[in-house]
């Protein structure tokens, strides 16, 4: 997946952010979706989708655990009159000083950000010039079941053998909460999609090789032990339309118009300014 790919990938998440889905509550405080989105995008600068696909449920279920000991801690510090407290009181005071001056510059850079506005004509010319960009490789959606012996993968096999469409699929997420030993395992296995190379060779060789809504015959072999493979679906390289990519480009070009205002404002700031 290329760079590009993967900020349109960033952004695509980042959209999809105003889910508010509750997966746990904490003394009755909810801890949604959107919660987690915010946590992973801050704590990979927005570059989530580059983590590899085998560790993002293992690194969302981390994230997760954070926000509840976090909750935790908060409620416990409530109650035990830690917000009440001199030194509470105190520490705030220098954050909120803190805080205010950073606050009052985030501001005023969005303001002068906001102001930038880029043509429909510049998006389209980007557009057309650099299309390449926005080219994608072949991608599959698959599922897997990692465990330490051939012999369990073969039992596993055996088990999804004569089955087809929605039971193959309900059947493979079922073993794959019970027996996979990868961080996976209690998402049914689910590997989400990724394009070749970014999975172990012998992995990547298979899954490539399979038709959507079929199992491994054989179990394959890897440095991390065995695999039942599913493959849920599969996406041709193509080339994203304009459409797709226009608020990715206007966010760039954006960016790029922001990057000289900023520069142009500072000399003139500068010269304004005593400075000793």
């Amino acid at each position: 997946m290329n760079k590009v790919t993967m900020l349109l990938s960033a952004l695509l998440l980042t959209s999809t952010m105003v889910s508010a889905k509750t997966l746990v509550t904490v003394n009755g405080k909810a801890i949604t979706q959107k919660d987690v989105d915010t946590e992973l995008m801050t704590a990979t600068q927005g570059r989530f989708n580059q983590v590899p696909a085998a560790r993002q449920a293992a690194f969302r279920q981390q994230v997760l655990k954070q926000l509840i000991g976090k909750e935790l801690i908060y409620d416990d510090a409530k109650k035990s009159g830690i917000t009440k407290s001199k030194a509470y009181a105190t520490e705030y005071k220098k954050l909120e000083k803190r805080i205010k001056k950073e606050l009052a510059i985030q501001v005023w850079q969005k303001k002068v950000l906001d102001g930038i506005k880029i043509s429909d004509k510049e998006l389209k010319n980007y557009y057309k010039k650099n299309k390449e960009e926005f080219n994608e490789k072949e991608s599959v959606h698959a599922r897997h079941i990692l465990v330490k012996s051939e012999a369990k993968a073969e039992k596993i096999i055996s088990e999804l053998k004569g089955l087809s469409g929605e039971k193959l699929k309900e059947k493979f997420i079922a073993l794959a909460k019970k027996e996979s030993t990868g961080p996976s395992g209690p998402k049914g296995g689910d590997l989400g999609y990724f394009a070749k190379g970014q999975m172990v060779p012998a992995f990547n060789k298979k899954v490539f090789s399979m038709k959507k809504g079929t199992v491994t015959l054989k179990p394959v072999k890897t440095q991390f032990g065995y695999h039942v493979i599913y493959v849920e679906d599969k996406k041709p390289s193509m080339t994203r339309s304009f459409k797709e990519v226009k608020a990715f480009i206007e966010q760039r070009l954006k960016m790029e118009k922001f990057k000289a205002v900023m520069k142009k404002k500072m000399d003139e700031l500068q010269k304004k300014a005593s400075i000793k």
